[in-house]
């Protein structure tokens, strides 16, 4: 059977079972099981029960459920009015001012959540509110959130580097140190655009004669204190040799307990509602995930990444113009899949080819999440726009127009660590891991 028409068939398949509304987990099984049903002759049920098993007992996975957990429990504590109140005294001197909260919250909040929804949910239950009651530009303010959630993504303990790591068999521990630069680089150059656009147009930040003294800024530094221990706590007992991804993930959730009990939002209600949404989006991500495998198995026996592999190296691109290919691909993808998808979909064909332009796996598991960000931001499917939506009642069109410029930050970050690739490599290559 030609490859090229069974390349086609599957496509097909899984545009008609997403255009129908089917969950991406199941689409991608039914993609599979059709396609193996058609085209080879072999067992597809033992074949999927196997690899359903396999994956969804990795130990490497064991992680997820517990930083989801830590989230959703922190999510139902005071922590984004913790950032707020200790954030905003060392904003009041810089170009935009308390516009850079949403950046630096997020920036916090990433580091001791992993998902991109939830940190812009947590951080913009205050600060939209109260950027919005004290005048400030809605657009900037809306779009920097969305900008600035994305690095949840980035920024370590991230969900979707556990499951680029288990799918690449790629080192979790480095890849989470991989991430810091580039997710601080691209933090600051949100905050160099927010100054720069507030420094042209004066009118969207509103006059603001407060001066806050060193004691309110000290004060703010105590409410910063509970985020500051979890992420002590958490990456401490990581990169301390004390802990692997699974166990400091563990950690963490006490962590987020014993915040939520120190801030008196600790009750069965609370533990309740946590269990049952990490239960959930655990459950989302195993299936998307276990289908996604399957898929991958299934198009090796077809030979659909081979013959996809084979055309690709037809065209001789230079390892810069393949980059540049897969930034063009994947903001295309985002456009119709939300991130987690996109990679997990499309990594057993787009790894091995970067592999063989001789790029490092480390380095393209943190490209591939920068690029992926993006589809958080863009419409119909990104996450962040309908949790902003949501918090302010605003139109996903104005929402996403507002998002365009950290779009573009995005694109122009993913093309600076191809250029100067030892922004990503240099710390896991530097740093000698303990344990």
């Amino acid at each position: 059977m030609d490859a090229s028409f069974i390349l086609i068939t599957v496509l097909g398949v899984l545009v008609l079972t997403l255009g129908a509304g089917v969950w991406v987990g199941m689409a991608l099984y039914s993609v599979a099981i059709i396609s193996l049903a058609l085209f080879r002759s072999m067992p597809v049920d033992k074949l999927l029960a196997q690899l359903t098993f396999n994956t969804v007992t990795t130990p490497e996975l064991v992680a997820l459920p517990m930083f989801i957990l830590m989230a959703e429990i922190l999510f139902h504590t005071k922590l984004s009015t913790s950032l707020f109140n200790g954030l905003s005294p060392w904003t009041t001197r810089l170009p935009g001012r308390m516009l850079h909260v949403n950046v630096l919250a997020c920036t916090l909040f990433a580091a001791i959540s992993g998902s991109s929804a939830a940190t812009a949910a947590t951080v913009g239950r205050i600060t939209l509110s109260e950027l919005f009651q004290r005048g400030y530009n809605k657009d900037l303010v809306m779009g920097s959130l969305a900008g600035a959630g994305t690095l949840g993504f980035l920024i370590p303990p991230s969900l979707i580097l556990i499951i680029y790591g288990v799918l690449s068999e790629t080192s979790i521990l480095k890849l989470f140190i991989a991430g810091i630069i580039p997710g601080l680089l691209l933090a600051l150059c949100y905050m160099g655009y927010l100054g720069l656009r507030a420094t042209i147009t004066p009118s969207m930040v509103p006059q603001d004669d407060s001066k806050p003294t060193w004691r309110d800024r000290m004060v703010g530094l105590v409410d910063l204190g509970p985020v500051v221990f979890l992420i002590l706590l958490v990456m401490g007992s990581m990169y301390g040799g004390f802990a692997s991804p699974s166990e400091a993930a563990a950690v963490g959730v006490l962590g987020a307990i014993l915040v939520a009990a120190g801030q008196r939002t600790l009750n069965w209600q609370t533990i309740r509602k946590s269990c049952l949404g990490a239960v959930r989006t655990t459950s989302m991500i195993a299936l998307i995930v276990a289908g996604a495998v399957f898929l991958s198995v299934s198009m090796g026996f077809l030979g659909v990444p081979r013959t996809i592999a084979g055309e690709i190296a037809a065209m001789q691109l230079s390892p810069m113009a393949l980059i540049l290919l897969l930034l063009a691909f994947y903001a295309v993808l985002g456009c119709v899949l939300d991130g987690l998808s996109s990679i997990v979909m499309t990594l057993p064909i787009t790894l091995p080819l970067v592999v063989a332009a001789g790029f490092d796996k480390i380095w393209f598991g943190i490209f591939v999440v920068i690029v992926v960000e993006m589809a958080q931001i863009t419409p119909p499917v990104g996450f962040n726009l309908f949790v902003i939506q949501g918090l302010t009642g605003e139109s996903i069109g104005r929402i996403a127009k507002a998002t365009i410029p950290f779009f573009l930050i995005m694109c122009a970050m993913a093309l600076l660590i191809a250029v100067f690739p030892d922004i990503v490599t240099f710390l896991p290559n530097t740093i000698t891991f303990k344990g």
